[in-house]
């Protein structure tokens, strides 16, 4: 009988521990950043332009670590004398200083080829 109270009480004890950890663990509160918009899931592809202004524009707006800018002919010219494709898995796969799929993890392939069209839209 003593070890069946025993146990009991020990079972007691690390449920009320557990319940103990999960209520100091939980969230003081939330963030919200004034003119923000939360994000919603996608509803199908996302056009080039909207996925260079979600991910590509931090770095190809200004050129970071050698990043062609839109449309600057001069800087994609040997990216595109490759070819587009070769141009293409290099951006899905990353090159140099740019990571797979650039800052975009949840982009499709398609989405990726569909940014680097926009940028070089011009050209």
């Amino acid at each position: 009988m003593f070890i069946g109270l025993s146990l009991a009480f020990t079972a007691q004890s690390q449920d009320a521990a557990s319940d103990d950890i999960k209520s100091r663990i939980q969230p003081l509160g939330k963030v919200h950043i004034a003119g923000a918009k939360a994000e919603t899931a996608s509803t199908g592809p996302r056009s080039g332009t909207q996925v260079y202004n979600k991910a590509c524009v931090a770095c190809h707006s200004v050129g970071v670590l050698g990043a062609p800018k839109p449309n600057d002919a001069a800087a994609w010219a040997p990216r595109i004398s490759q070819g587009f494709d070769t141009m293409w898995q290099n951006a899905i796969k990353g090159y140099n200083a740019m990571p797979p799929k650039g800052t975009c993890g949840d982009c499709t392939d398609d989405e990726i080829k569909a940014a680097i069209e926009h940028m070089i839209e011009g050209i």
